[in-house]
């Protein structure tokens, strides 16, 4: 197995950077927080209707000048023009990425082996306009002519993941009359709960495949086909129940599509990016079109900011490297995201898909390993919640983990003073990792508090917090369709940023493959077939899954 170097490989920043962690008292945050009263300027980036508050970080105008340095170095700026011009970027699939394409209202041309995609772009919302359009006014109906209600998607992974966080997040804006649903896993109970509940004559099934061949999503399907043919359906009715999201024409229509309601999808729209495109149709049936399109127009400004401020004071450029500082010289192996927002519960699911999916890679682009680590874990969860499982570890454990602050001003559905009971536990959050509680503040408190100098001495180093523990807040005042685009297209560059610095493809996905490739294998075995050529474990464990079937 090949040792991977911490430190960060290759740049004349380097080994200054390396020198400079180690130099980091342990009480640095919450002097330079006391101390510098321009701090939260310095440190700070307004954008897109977001803020960037990152000012509770290890770092310095020195840290920082070195750490801008490496994106410089990187040549980060060709990468990002390649990216958004539509260069061949996926090197191992040879494809461009072009999901910015899609949230763009830019009215230059962009090219596609020669070819300007625009055209298609458009006439892509065109139909999803009308689509939308008759849903809304209840010109669409199903079978018995009562108009659609309920809208099932079904797809994993990148049209599923991204998908449910917008429509959570942006439940307020949801249309009235509708109401989201997500099938994706194949375990037959997810499709089973779903659909329960729900009447035939008033459910629209989005099938989201690229290929129409994805497994997890065919079977569930199949399943959601059958239900509606179970319940009196004809063949010929179908298509009043049925939308395609896929390049697959012919598997659509011969499932029941309708071809006028078969929506395209492009090689150059990776599957954890597709939320921008087609596959986002869901999205649009919940919040509306125009909402949709603001969704787009966030991402679209936040995508303009990313190729035009300088990198010192780009939003994503400065979170790809402080993930870079903490994982190379921090000892970081996992990143936090806490949403302190009940929509956005579900962010942390799609940031991992997003990061971990993009970046989880050993090879560069020119075949050769890596040199040193590359992505960390991503998880997280929801505020306040938190506080009550894993911020103890984030406080007194022995892990470094950055966390990111996702906090709204505001609230959809305010409650007297709940929310700003909520915001002010995400700030006091991120003030207690930065600034932590001494040994010295303890013993003072619990004789304050009335403890014997016995009691004290038990109890005193228990209580002690370190700090110096690095996160950002990013603000805004509410969380709109806008502000959530910019936000959820923050991360997708700040990724891809990452990527760019490591030297890997953040574009292919060649595990997941290997994954659906022995999945396909091993299924013909399940009833029936020789096991023989298998090891011994897969054996047994086949052997043991057929006799609890039998």
């Amino acid at each position: 197995m090949s040792a991977y170097s911490v430190a960060l490989t290759g740049f004349r920043a380097s080994e200054d950077l390396e020198k400079l962690y180690k130099q980091i008292p342990d009480n640095f945050l919450r002097t330079r927080l006391a101390e510098e009263a321009d701090r939260f300027d310095r440190f700070s980036i307004d954008a897109c209707g977001l803020l960037l508050d990152y000012s509770r970080h290890l770092i310095d105008d020195t840290i920082h000048a070195r750490l801008v340095s490496v994106a410089e170095e990187a040549r980060l700026g060709d990468a990002i023009k390649n990216q958004l011009n539509g260069a061949i970027i996926n090197g191992s699939e040879k494809r461009a990425v072009l999901h910015s394409a899609l949230r763009s209202d830019l009215d230059k041309p962009v090219l596609v082996d020669g070819q300007d995609i625009k055209p298609a772009i458009k006439a892509m919302h065109e139909q999803m306009k009308s689509i939308c359009e008759q849903i809304h006014s209840n010109s669409w109906t199903g079978y018995t002519g009562k108009p659609i209600r309920h809208i099932v998607n079904v797809g994993i992974g990148g049209s599923y993941l991204g998908l449910k966080v917008v429509t959570d997040a942006l439940k307020p804006f949801h249309k009235e009359q509708i109401t989201p649903h997500y099938v994706a896993n194949i375990d037959p109970a997810d499709i089973t709960e779903i659909l329960e509940p729900l009447n035939p004559d008033e459910t629209l099934f989005i099938i989201a495949s690229k290929t129409f061949t994805t497994l997890e999503t065919l079977a569930n399907a199949n399943a959601a086909r059958g239900w509606l043919l179970n319940h009196g359906l004809k063949e010929s009715d179908l298509s009043k129940h049925l939308i395609a999201v896929s390049c697959n024409i012919q598997a659509a229509t011969e499932f029941g599509v309708a071809e006028e309601n078969i929506l395209p999808l492009w090689d150059w729209v990776g599957g954890r990016y597709s939320l921008w495109s087609a596959i986002g149709l869901v999205i649009a049936l919940t919040i509306g079109y125009d909402n949709f399109q603001k969704l787009l127009a966030g991402a679209g400004e936040m995508d303009e900011h990313f190729r035009t401020a300088p990198f010192a004071e780009n939003m994503p450029v400065i979170m790809a490297l402080l993930g870079l500082w903490y994982r190379h010289y921090g000892d970081a192996q996992s990143h936090a995201i806490l949403s302190y927002d009940h929509g956005l519960r579900n962010l942390p699911n799609h940031l991992q898909q997003v990061d971990m999916e993009s970046n989880g890679k050993r090879t560069q682009h020119n075949g050769e390993e890596v040199v040193s680590v590359t992505g960390p874990i991503i998880w997280g969860g929801t505020g306040t919640n938190d506080q009550h499982a894993y911020m103890q570890l984030l406080h007194q454990g022995t892990c470094n983990i950055p966390v990111d602050f996702i906090m709204p001003a505001t609230s959809h559905t305010p409650v007297k003073d709940q929310h700003a009971w909520l915001f002010t536990n995400g700030l006091a959050q991120a003030n207690a990792l930065a600034n932590g509680r001494s040994l010295e503040e303890v013993k003072q408190e619990l004789a304050d508090a009335g403890k014997d100098e016995a009691d004290i001495a038990r109890l005193a180093t228990h209580k002690v917090i370190p700090g110096n523990r690095p996160s950002s807040i990013l603000f805004c005042d509410s969380l709109t369709p806008k502000t959530l685009g910019a936000l959820l297209a923050m991360y997708e560059q700040k990724v891809f940023v990452q990527g760019v610095i490591w030297n890997i493809n953040s574009f292919d996905q060649w595990g997941v493959e290997l994954g659906k490739q022995l999945g396909k294998q091993l299924f013909p075995m399940m009833e029936d077939g020789d096991l023989s050529q298998l090891d011994s474990a897969s054996r047994n464990i086949i052997e043991r899954f057929r006799k609890a079937n039998a």
